[in-house]
C-alpha cells in the first residue's frame, strides 16, 4: 500500500497531524519506536489502579480556543487547576512566587504593592539578559533566585543558570497577587479518561494506520509514501553529521504508599533539598479514589528520552547547522519538540502540527 504521509513519531504532535490529514482524506502511516502511542504524554493504570503518568505529570493548560476545541472533540475534561508548592527552609510555600510565598518565608504581611516595592529594592538592574539567572535576579533579587531556582536549576538541567538561555526562567511568572495557580490560561484540565484515551480516540480513523515498536531507519525503505514528517530528533534523522544534540532526560521512581494522601497537593517542589526535583501524587490529578496512592520521586540525568532540548549556545550552532540540512530537502518536513529542537509545551505542539497541516493544505481542515 501507498500512504500520502508517513509520519514518524506517535506523539501529540504526530497523533494530531495524522488526525487532520485523515480527516483531509489522506492515507497515513505513523511509525513509532516505542511500544504505544502518545509519547511522553502517555498514562496508564498501575497494579494498584491508580492512573498514572508515566513519563511525568502532563496538566493541559491553553489559551488557544481552536486548540481547545480540536481535542475537546475527542475527550471530556475534569477541571484540574494546578497548585504546586516548594520545599523551602522547611516550608512548603506557593510556587511561582506570589504575595503568599513572600509573606510566609519571610514572616511578613505585606500588600500587593508593599511586595512590588520589596522585590524592587532587591532586584538586580541590569541593561540586558543574557543568561536564566540574568532573567531571575532582574526581577526577584538573589536570595529568592538562590532559594527557587539556583540549585533547582542545576539539578533540572545538569548546568548552571547563567550557562542557560533567558527563556528557560523567563516563562515562570512572579504574582503580586494570592493567585497559587500554576498556570492562568484560559483553558485547563485533565483528560477525564486519561490522555492514553484520548489519543487512541484521535488514531481511530480509517486512513490512519498506527506501526508500534518501528523505529524509522528499520522501516523506511519499506514502505511507499510521498511526503515525510519527522518527530523525532532532527540531529538522529541526519545521523549526527553535524554533531548530537543535548538533551535532558527524566528518571522516575514510582512508589506505592497505603494511605489515603500523600501530600498536600499534586506537585511539590525540591529546590535545595535532595536529589530529586520533585514528588507527584497521581490521584490527585482526577480526584481518584482509591485506598492507596502512588507517587513518583523525579530525578533529572542526562542518560534515556529526550524530554528537554538544553538551550545553549553551543546546541543553537548545531541546530542552525542541521537547519540548513532541511532546506536541500523535499517533501519531508520536521516538527514537535524533537524536531524543532524547541521546548513545547502540549497546546503548543497541538498548535505547531494544526499550523503545519494547513501549510501543506493551504486552508485550515477541521
Amino acid at each position: 500500500m501507498r500512504y500520502d504521509f508517513l509520519i514518524v513519531g506517535a506523539g501529540i504532535t504526530g497523533i494530531t497531524i495524522s488526525r487532520i490529514l485523515a480527516e483531509a482524506g489522506k492515507k497515513v502511516l505513523i511509525a513509532e519506536q516505542r511500544n504505544h502511542a502518545g509519547g511522553n504524554c502517555y498514562d496508564e493504570y498501575d497494579e494498584h489502579g491508580i492512573l498514572i503518568h508515566k513519563y511525568g505529570p502532563h496538566i493541559f493548560h491553553s489559551n488557544y480556543k481552536e486548540v481547545w476545541d480540536f481535542l475537546s472533540r475527542f475527550t471530556k475534561w475534569v477541571c484540574y487547576q494546578h497548585r504546586v508548592r516548594a520545599y523551602i527552609d522547611g516550608k512548603l510555600v506557593p510556587f511561582p512566587i506570589n504575595l503568599d510565598t513572600i509573606n510566609h518565608l519571610y514572616n511578613l504581611n505585606l500588600s500587593p504593592s508593599q511586595m512590588a516595592a520589596y522585590l524592587d529594592s532587591v532586584k538586580i538592574k541590569m541593561d540586558k539578559l543574557t543568561n536564566s539567572k540574568d532573567s531571575v535576579v532582574s526581577k526577584i533579587g538573589i536570595d529568592l533566585y538562590e532559594k527557587f531556582f539556583e540549585n533547582y536549576t542545576l539539578k533540572q538541567w545538569g548546568i548552571p543558570a547563567d550557562e542557560l538561555n533567558a527563556s528557560v526562567c523567563e516563562r515562570i511568572p512572579i504574582r503580586f497577587n494570592r493567585d497559587d495557580r500554576y498556570f492562568n490560561d484560559r483553558y485547563q484540565g485533565i483528560p477525564l479518561d486519561g490522555y492514553r484515551k484520548l489519543f487512541e480516540r484521535m488514531l481511530s480513523h480509517s486512513n490512519i494506520c498506527l506501526l508500534l515498536q518501528a523505529a524509522y531507519r528499520d522501516v523506511c525503505d519499506d514502505i511507499k509514501y510521498e511526503k515525510l514528517i519527522y518527530t523525532g530528533p532532527i540531529d538522529e534523522y541526519f545521523n549526527y553529521c553535524h554533531g548530537r544534540l543535548e538533551y535532558r532526560s527524566l528518571y522516575f521512581d514510582f512508589r506505592n504508599y497505603p494511605a489515603d494522601s500523600f501530600q498536600d497537593c499534586a506537585v511539590v517542589n525540591y529546590p535545595n533539598d535532595y536529589d530529586f526535583t520533585r514528588i507527584t501524587e497521581y490521584k490527585k490529578f482526577i480526584g481518584q479514589k482509591a485506598v492507596s496512592t502512588t507517587v513518583s520521586y523525579e530525578y533529572p540525568c542526562s542518560d534515556g528520552e529526550p524530554y528537554y532540548p538544553i538551550p545553549t549556545s553551543k546546541n543553537h550552532r548545531i541546530y542552525e547547522k542541521y537547519l540548513k540540512e532541511v532546506k536541500k530537502l523535499k517533501n519531508v518536513f520536521f516538527a514537535g519538540r524533537l524536531g524543532a529542537y524547541q521546548y513545547m509545551n502540549m497546546d503548543i505542539a497541538c498548535l505547531e502540527a494544526l499550523k503545519l497541516v494547513r501549510n501543506l493544505s493551504g486552508k485550515w481542515i477541521h
